[in-house]
């Protein structure tokens, strides 16, 4: 389907979102054009569309989802980076920001607020990143800081920070109980892709078989952060 558009005042912000479910555009742009200097200009459910409309609609600021079907939202953060590099986006997800904040800066985010914070907090990181600042919580600050200055304190680096941001959508995929035709269907890829991507996934995490992983990523996804075992299956 073709982005959604409207004519908002120029003076204000305008903004495009950017998530594959209709029911999130719809609250995000409420809120959003509640605020007397800011405003939706388009929505996009795809990369490809939103890509389309940068250049018709100008966008100030774009607001992405990570999982999204096909080009996930810090592919398309990469994307931008490159073709727009001018254009500041925050990544609103429902997936904790231990697992995906660092990645979205790494890839060129300004943002990273979660679905489950107030939307108070959303206006708030659209504000910060327009003056020019980097918004994300102060727990992935402190850990980030923490990094650069060579620390590490008590903290266990997780195992999942050694996956790459393909083998991660793969293993988030599998913890929400997606098979490998279905994972290959909704990141348009070749099943034997998925395969490669699994076996490097198992090896990483130390997991001797396809059951192994299933479980420790189904655990993953509910919100347990246990540490993988070896497993003969």
């Amino acid at each position: 389907m073709p982005p959604k558009q409207s004519k908002p005042d120029d003076s204000k912000t305008r903004i495009l979102i950017v998530d594959d479910h209709p029911l999130m555009r719809d609250g995000v742009r409420q809120r959003i054009n509640r605020e007397s200097d800011l405003a939706v200009c388009a929505e996009a459910a795809t990369a490809a569309e939103a890509l389309e409309a940068i250049p018709k609609q100008n966008p100030d600021m774009i607001i992405v989802d990570v999982a999204m079907v096909g080009k996930n939202g810090i592919e398309l953060v990469k994307d931008l980076k490159v073709r727009h590099p001018r254009l500041p986006v925050i990544v609103l997800s429902v997936y904790d920001e231990s697992l995906y904040a660092e990645r979205a800066l790494w890839a060129g985010a300004r943002g990273y607020v979660m679905k489950q914070e107030n939307a108070d907090v959303l206006v708030q990181a659209i504000r910060r990143v327009r003056s020019g600042q980097v918004f994300v919580t102060e727990r992935v600050s402190a850990k980030i800081l923490n990094r650069v200055a060579g620390g590490g304190g008590d903290e266990i680096a997780s195992p999942i920070d050694e996956l790459s941001d393909r083998e991660l959508e793969v293993f988030r995929l599998v913890g929400d109980g997606y098979g490998a035709h279905e994972i290959a269907a909704r990141l348009h890829l070749s099943t034997k892709t998925v395969a490669t991507h699994t076996e490097h996934i198992k090896r990483k995490l130390s997991l001797s078989s396809t059951r192994a992983l299933a479980r420790f990523a189904i655990h993953w996804a509910r919100g347990d952060r246990p540490q993988p075992v070896k497993t003969r299956t």
